[in-house]
């Protein structure tokens, strides 16, 4: 039974950063404990080992953090998604928008193939857009991307309602809403 109160806990709220009114989610805590840490990627594994994932996608860069352990633990490959340059084989990109401005998204074409199940795991979901650009890299490969998993989910911003209506089912371990 995962001991959800441990992993939440565990999660250090730190107000007014990075600008005044914003409550950062700092999970260099969780990771700072290997009670806690262990916790979240039990969680992930026990909630995702009968879904038949092929690949996790971990994004870049606290993704990598909690999807190596997972993908690990499932037996299957980790798959890296990361900003423009970063990949040394061919890529295929994605453009997405933020609040104030615009981002990319890199993927190693041969990392995915037209058959794979992929789970994509990160830190935490705010608005999405990471997430469904991670979801459209994955699409162009003729993959699919069915399951997202997160330690935290900030309810009341838009990303869990962005990803499901892509068709991919969201997971969090802990919710944090009108904070």
């Amino acid at each position: 039974m995962t001991n959800f109160k441990l992993i939440k806990d565990s999660i250090t709220s730190v107000k007014d950063f990075p600008v005044p009114g914003i409550v950062f989610r700092d999970i260099t805590t969780l990771v700072g404990n290997p009670a806690a840490f262990q916790e979240t990627v039990d969680a992930f594994v026990a909630h995702y080992k009968d879904k038949g994932i092929t690949k996790v996608i971990g994004t870049e860069s606290r993704g990598f953090i909690f999807g190596a352990p997972v993908a690990l633990a499932l037996g299957v490959p980790l798959v890296l998604v990361r900003k423009p340059g970063k990949l040394p084989r061919e890529t295929v990109k994605v453009d997405y928008s933020l609040e104030y401005g615009k981002d990319s998204l890199e993927l190693q074409k041969d990392d995915i193939q037209a058959d794979d199940n992929v789970l994509v795991i990160d830190d935490l979901l705010a608005t999405g857009g990471t997430l469904a650009a991670t979801v459209q890299l994955v699409e162009s490969l003729n993959a699919k991307c069915k399951y997202a998993g997160f330690v935290i989910n900030l309810k009341d911003l838009p990303g869990q309602a962005k990803l499901e209506a892509l068709g991919v089912d969201v997971f969090s371990l802990v919710e944090y809403e009108g904070e």
